[in-house]
């Protein structure tokens, strides 16, 4: 039965969301596109789930065999961030231009919030970078002939040469460090993201979650 005849017999038909409309995939002034918030929460949860095991073998896993199985995990979980992060900056590019700070924001509080989303850019590919830098020149794949395959389907090129244990060292440095200073800008990220829902009660989390 149509609408109409419901209409006609007396019922009255109320419009769920009256305003709604279908999500755009690009950007606009006032809201995220569908495209930039998929790419946005994989990569959170990704990262996350990177930083923590990371943490977790770096620091509890005892076991070689066990260690090794987790490092190949987290070189090809690393790999998928690193193609997303790419995939990301294109898209970026290619898009509209986004949502822009609230009117009522000071400042020097818009000017932090782009100089941590500036950061944290940077990092979301230096991470992986120094990472894969890491692994490559390490001595002990030189020794071993251990391969940087992603999920065993394929082979990543050495960015380095490896056995070369100055440049390993460097690189593995940049790595902690990096995840370190990323987990630190991802809480606060994620509190200013909770303080202007809760508090200043704008729309910047809706733009990136269910608003549209």
């Amino acid at each position: 039965m149509s609408i109409q005849w419901y209409r006609r017999a007396g019922f009255r038909i109320v419009d769920t969301f009256p305003n709604s409309e279908p999500m755009r995939a690009t950007n606009s002034a006032t809201s995220w596109g569908w495209v930039a918030r998929l790419l946005h929460w994989g990569m959170a949860g990704l990262i996350l789930y990177q930083l923590t095991l990371g943490f977790y073998m770096a620091n509890f896993v005892e076991d070689l065999f066990r260690q090794f199985q987790l490092t190949q995990t987290h070189k090809s979980w690393g790999f998928v961030i690193f193609a997303l992060a790419v995939a990301r900056a294109g898209w970026r590019l290619a898009s509209p231009r986004g949502p822009v700070a609230p009117a009522h924001l000071p400042r020097w509080q818009a000017r932090a919030a782009a100089a941590t989303h500036g950061l944290l850019y940077v990092l979301i590919l230096v991470v992986p970078l120094s990472g894969w830098v890491y692994v490559s020149a390490s001595p002990l794949q030189d020794l071993l002939g251990i391969e940087n395959t992603v999920f065993g389907l394929f082979a990543m090129p050495d960015p380095w040469q490896p056995g070369n244990a100055a440049v390993a060292n460097v690189a593995r440095t940049v790595h902690g460090a990096g995840a370190v200073l990323m987990t630190l800008i991802l809480a606060l990220h994620a509190g200013a993201a909770i303080k202007h829902h809760l508090v200043d009660r704008d729309d910047v989390l809706r733009r990136m979650t269910w608003g549209r």
